[in-house]
């Protein structure tokens, strides 16, 4: 079912989402910032693509706003700017480009996977999802130790969860399960394990990355969706790189992929010509101590 659409991958969308509401840490709203400053639209358009950036969609600070649930801080706000994500991403799909995400923290996913679940669900595909993450994000507000979101935005896309979230667009889940790939996981909380064992994701932990090797892992993946998924997005979450390789991202955590294993992975997926879209999360520049004078101009 997958499609080498080369055509709409020449067309770039970059949207930013500068979201750390879904965080205790602060610093991963600058992300986008960051990204964009490393010179991200020079370097994809050396590669022959059309870019466009869209800007950032404006989300309210922290100190504007009341914990009112904190098992769910910061809702409202989320819930709101998380529509507005997906009908800008759903917007942008129809209009033929490819949507670059850029965040923010990992609730980041809950919009922009909204509005892509969304176009596919108009036009009868089906949407798979590889999230590349040290973490589930599989918690809920019954299982999560510490009330931040950025810690459940899969298991939101998955139906489970608060409804302001899950049924955004007016239907749950966005996407089955069965078409879902956790790569890099090895920071998983107890309560929340047991939902991705009762979910039965796929999941390749870190210890499957060191048996397996990441070749073998994504091959795997991409073989399995191919007969079943008209649509690849890739939710990266940055610290499931090592932090020795990315050390500026919202919670690092040792034992990750290496440059060369996140490089390969991507360069399969390039190489297959199937993905739709894609979204990068929880850069910190604050934290990015070994790498930040690599940016120009420092």
């Amino acid at each position: 079912m997958i499609s080498k659409n080369r055509k709409l991958k020449k067309k770039i969308a970059i949207v930013g989402f500068p979201m750390d509401l879904g965080a205790d840490r602060r610093g991963v709203d600058m992300g986008p910032s960051a990204i964009r400053y490393a010179n991200l639209e020079d370097k994809l358009e050396k590669l022959g693509y059309n870019v466009t950036d869209f800007g950032d969609i404006d989300i309210q600070i922290s100190e504007t706003q009341k914990i009112r649930d904190t098992k769910l801080k910061y809702l409202p706000e989320i819930a709101k700017t998380s529509k507005i994500l997906a009908e800008k991403v759903e917007t942008l799909l129809n209009k033929h480009y490819f949507p670059l995400i850029i965040g923010g923290d990992h609730a980041t996913a809950i919009g922009s996977i909204a509005g892509i679940s969304n176009f596919c669900k108009k036009r009868n595909k089906t949407l798979g999802i590889i999230w590349i993450d040290a973490h589930a994000d599989m918690n809920t507000e019954e299982t999560t130790p510490s009330g931040n979101i950025h810690g459940m935005p899969l298991a939101i896309a998955l139906g489970l969860g608060n409804k302001k979230l899950t049924h955004i667009n007016g239907y749950s889940p966005k996407v089955k399960v069965e078409n879902v790939a956790l790569i890099g996981i090895r920071d998983v909380d107890y309560l929340e394990a047991q939902t991705v064992k009762e979910q039965k994701l796929n999941v390749y932990t870190m210890t499957e990355v060191d048996k397996m090797g990441i070749h073998r892992i994504i091959a795997k993946v991409l073989n399995d969706f191919k007969s079943r998924v008209d649509h690849i997005h890739i939710s990266f979450d940055m610290d499931g790189i090592d932090p020795d390789f990315a050390e500026g991202v919202g919670t690092p955590i040792p034992g990750g992929l290496t440059y060369r294993e996140s490089q390969l992975l991507m360069e399969m997926v390039a190489d297959c010509g199937c993905m739709n879209s894609l979204e990068i999360m929880e850069v910190n520049p604050i934290l990015d101590t070994k790498k930040q004078n690599r940016f120009p101009g420092n």
